[in-house]
């Protein structure tokens, strides 16, 4: 009809909250891309009656984690009475939790509990192991980032001798676990390796991150 204005567009969608973004639970349409979000999380430490040191005024079940795609450290606060380990895996999606109230945000290594920096170590192996197809296909996929420097290089433990092995194994066949890996290449506890790089990566040492993103 004549004269007729169009109707208005739709209001954007609301940002997400701080505490749901430290952990990247964004939606498709919460963001420009979508970001796949944090599901699970390995406790490093937990305070029963803690003070968080990301949200001002916020007391409870403090709990120190490490996300486990993103491989993120991260504050929690637990739900009161649930019953909390060091090394358990809570989920820490949008719906369904049981154990964990919210995921308050980001934390650095130097704010974690001497405790976690402890257990970081094991817990990181954890996961790798948790985890072994992930890694084991990032060796499978991992090609050069410079013309002298290979990514698998910056793995502790590789060189330029394994790395070299270890792509003429993975030409004739891709590795299947980590297993493979040792078999064939010779290459010592694999796992424990990409667990030192992530430590690597999480303290700060490294100039770039293989594994970690923030």
């Amino acid at each position: 009809m004549s004269g007729q204005q169009p109707p208005p567009p739709p209001p954007p969608p609301p940002p997400p909250s701080t505490q749901d973004a430290a952990a990247g639970h964004f939606s498709q349409g919460e963001h420009s891309q979508a970001r796949k979000y944090e599901e699970y999380a390995y406790v490093l430490d937990f305070t029963p009656r803690g003070k968080s040191i990301t949200v001002r005024g916020r007391e409870g079940v403090i709990i120190h984690a490490i996300g486990e795609e993103r491989l993120t450290l991260l504050e929690l606060l637990g739900i009161p009475n649930a019953m909390v380990e060091v090394g358990d895996r809570l989920y820490i999606g949008r719906e369904g939790r049981e154990k964990v109230s919210s995921v308050l945000g980001r934390l650095e290594y130097t704010d974690i509990s001497q405790t976690a920096k402890n257990e970081l170590p094991n817990i990181v192996e954890k996961v790798v192991v948790a985890n072994e197809k992930r890694f084991v296909n990032y060796i499978n996929m991992a090609q050069p980032i410079t013309p002298r420097i290979h990514a698998l290089e910056l793995i502790p433990g590789i060189g330029k001798t394994y790395m070299m092995t270890i792509i003429k194994e993975r030409d004739k066949k891709k590795f299947e676990n980590f297993s493979d890996l040792q078999t064939r290449v010779g290459l010592r506890d694999p796992a424990k390796l990409v667990a030192k790089r992530i430590i690597e990566e999480i303290i700060g040492q490294a100039r770039m991150n293989l594994f970690v993103r923030k």
